[in-house]
């Protein structure tokens, strides 16, 4: 399954889906012109990695910022996660903050409340 790396902008986040690493990531601000356009081929190449995911999937996300459409397509891409968790895979989402940062901090809870998925919030130093 191939791997697929998008660097940083001023708009987008540095995102690596590694399937063979089982590897989710996906930091720094998230505010494309086009939410649905970035996010779509994230959220098809979990379909198809869900068809074989590695044994366990690790989800790393360390955003600073992300917009209300950004917001959903997150949600998104946690609820095929959730589908693969159902299934009996292993998937594990740890949840980056900043120490200061209450408001991404509640955001990790609201998608805690919302994901039946195990959630790590991880508070890193500035």
């Amino acid at each position: 399954m191939e791997t697929i790396i998008r660097e940083e902008t001023l708009k987008t986040p540095y995102v690596k889906f590694d399937g063979e690493k089982g590897l989710v990531e996906i930091k720094g601000r998230s505010i494309p012109e086009n939410s649905i356009e970035f996010y779509k081929p994230l959220i098809d190449w979990l379909d198809k990695f869900a068809d074989q995911p590695a044994d366990r999937t690790s989800v790393n996300v360390k955003l600073e910022y992300f917009n209300t459409s950004s917001s959903k397509c997150i949600l998104d891409i946690f609820r095929k996660l959730e589908l693969m968790h159902k299934k009996g895979d292993e998937v594990e989402i740890n949840w980056y903050y900043e120490e200061d940062d209450e408001d991404m901090f509640e955001a990790g809870e609201d998608y805690q409340s919302i994901i039946n998925i195990p959630f790590k919030m991880i508070e890193m130093e500035e």
